[in-house]
């Protein structure tokens, strides 16, 4: 892969971070117009240096733990969610812990709820006792998982970038010389001395800590924004708790249901009828998490990055501020280029949440009957939501590349209504007895064909009457 040319350094160096300035050009300098740091006669000044090297300290703080080494500072990402999520006048509007009344009637609504699956499918309930969460509980609890899922495009992102940024070590003097800008060589008629070039040769090679920083601090913030959206432990699709527990957000909901003109104890049963069937998935067919994550990783190895894209888009980052970073990894500047074994590995994993959501959605209709008026309301509402996905969604999106969205959720719906009519729920739960029974993306766009093949392999006989 091409590497950056050393001129790009000039849009990193042209105007030195973290306090760092040629005369003249700090309106706080007392003596403007004269060269060196800070203004003054003296061209090396040590003091200056040392105080700046203090607030970029301040800025890499969690960076120089023995855990930011890798492209993730997983210490920095909890931080920062946390404090989105705590703060009193930020997006999320603060973090109450959940009062024992609503406690206690999400966890009667989720009993409630497995009462009527059991006669829904054949996976039994968990064994694990139900819960309701704050959002930051939701975060704690999600987080290792998270790691599993992040951590395998983060960690070829960087390597690609890696590969386009020439490291510090890998630069001579006379190559940092000529990455510096002209007026500041020309402030040296006989060279930059040696002590100036041996600090500003780790400003250089911290270019990819201070990404993994930025990173780490934008996925904070986007994590956050999915804490204050989701309304369960299996909203999204993909196991995010290592053991299989029930789990709702009385807030989430709250806030869900404002609006829709349903009763409140609906809605949280509804949901509680989902996360049931989303945790009865999740717990009994072992290979499902592995299978994600596979997905997941099959993707990080496809991609690559435009080196001129790349080239264009570190020219353009004000290095004195961190924000800059921030807003370069939110900007989807840097996502990776579309390629064709990310198609296919996109398509196996929206194929598989679509499998996912569409299984949920028929055992939660059968479930339901005629015992809860609101609920093809509802179910309509939860498709929409899916489909369209939200704000959180989209920034994490801009983030890693690739969106958690399950595109033809109807299609895989209806498959397994029609697996139902044909088999009953013992049928249509075989298929997640192993991977290779499942349909893929050509089998939902022909359910009726794929029910037929699936019909002479399981013998599935005629339809049920009614």
């Amino acid at each position: 892969m091409p590497r950056l040319r050393l001129s790009d350094y000039r849009g990193v160096m042209s105007d030195i971070p973290f306090g760092f300035g040629l005369g003249g050009q700090d309106p706080d300098d007392p003596n403007p117009g004269q060269p060196g740091f800070g203004g003054g006669q003296n061209p090396f000044d040590m003091s200056s240096i040392g105080a700046a090297l203090q607030q970029l300290g301040a800025f890499l703080q969690n960076a120089g733990t023995s855990e930011a080494s890798g492209p993730v500072n997983w210490t920095m990402v909890r931080d920062v969610a946390r404090q989105a999520l705590a703060a009193p006048g930020g997006f999320a509007g603060g973090d109450p812990s959940v009062p024992e009344a609503a406690a206690r009637a999400v966890v009667e609504a989720l009993h409630l709820a497995d009462v009527w699956l059991d006669e829904a499918t054949v996976l039994p309930a968990t064994s694990v006792t139900p819960l309701a969460w704050s959002r930051s509980e939701w975060l704690e609890h999600t987080l290792p998982m998270w790691q599993h899922y992040v951590e395998p495009i983060a960690v070829h992102m960087q390597q690609v970038v890696g590969g386009a940024i020439p490291g510090a070590d890998q630069l001579s003097p006379e190559d940092l010389n000529a990455a510096l800008p002209e007026q500041f060589r020309a402030m040296f008629p006989g060279g930059v001395p040696a002590e100036m070039m041996s600090m500003m040769q780790p400003m250089l090679g911290m270019v990819q800590q201070l990404g993994a920083a930025a990173f780490s601090m934008q996925l904070g913030n986007a994590l956050a924004a999915l804490a204050k959206e989701v309304v369960s432990a299996g909203d999204i699709g993909i196991p995010l708790l290592q053991t299989a527990t029930c789990v709702l957000l009385p807030r989430n909901i709250e806030v869900l249901g404002e609006g829709l003109g349903v009763e409140a104890g609906d809605v949280r049963l509804y949901l509680a009828l989902r996360e049931s069937a989303h945790q009865r998935l999740f717990s009994h067919v072992p290979w499902l998490r592995a299978r994600m994550i596979g997905a997941i990783e099959e993707y990080a190895r496809g991609i690559r990055v435009d080196p001129e894209r790349l080239q264009e888009a570190m020219g353009d980052v004000d290095m004195s501020n961190p924000q800059a970073l921030q807003e370069l990894m939110a900007s989807g500047l840097l996502q990776p280029q579309d390629t064709d074994e990310q198609r296919a590995a996109i398509a196996r994993l929206e194929t598989l949440l679509a499998l996912v959501e569409g299984w949920v959605d028929d055992v939660v209709t059968v479930a339901v009957g005629d015992r809860l008026p609101s609920a093809q309301a509802l179910q309509e509402t939860m498709r929409r939501r899916r489909a369209a996905g939200g704000p959180a969604e989209h920034t994490f999106s801009s983030l890693v590349g690739m969106e958690l969205r399950p595109r033809a959720l109807r299609e895989a719906a209806t498959l397994f209504a029609a697996l139902r009519a044909h088999g009953g729920i013992e049928a249509r739960d075989a298929l997640w007895v192993h991977p290779d029974m499942l349909p893929d993306a050509e089998d939902l766009a022909d359910p009726l064909g794929f029910l037929e093949r699936s019909r002479l392999e399981l013998d599935l006989g005629e339809p049920d009457a009614g």
